[in-house]
């Protein structure tokens, strides 16, 4: 996966998420604006049957989607980014990485990747150049 496509899937993840984060606030804000949940302190305790309240409930089933679809977009760009630097000679991006997304630091770790970071598929198509150039005779 080139880096390009790495960029491209991480930014829209993060897209998806804010989108989704947005609709589902939407959604549970005008539900308590209009008095769709029955308090009993702190304690959300029944639901107030309405078209508004099975109109907000899709809303916040989208949003929620939308989140969930992002976060995996984001872990699909990290496995391609560590698959990526795992074709450089270097193995630092790799661990960097690898290290960086275990210890749950991963979305700095990407910033950071796709800021400076290398692309590995470039680097191994000219290394397979090199060797093609190489094997042939001249």
């Amino acid at each position: 996966m080139s880096k390009a496509t790495v960029t491209r899937l991480f930014i829209g993840g993060g897209l998806a998420v804010i989108a989704g984060a947005i609709l589902a606030i939407a959604a549970v804000s005008v539900a308590i604006a209009n008095n769709v949940f029955v308090m009993n302190g702190p304690d959300i305790v029944a639901l107030r049957g309405s078209a508004l309240a099975w109109s907000m409930l899709p809303l916040g089933i989208v949003g929620g989607l939308a989140i969930m679809g992002g976060l995996i977009a984001g872990l699909v760009a990290w496995i391609g980014a560590l698959l990526n630097t795992w074709q450089l000679e270097s193995k630092t991006w790799f661990a960097v990485l690898l290290l960086l997304g275990i210890f749950n630091f991963g979305f700095f770790a990407m910033i950071a990747y796709l800021v400076a970071g290398p692309d590995g598929t470039t680097d191994a198509a000219v290394r397979r150049a090199q060797v093609a150039a190489q094997a042939t005779p001249a």
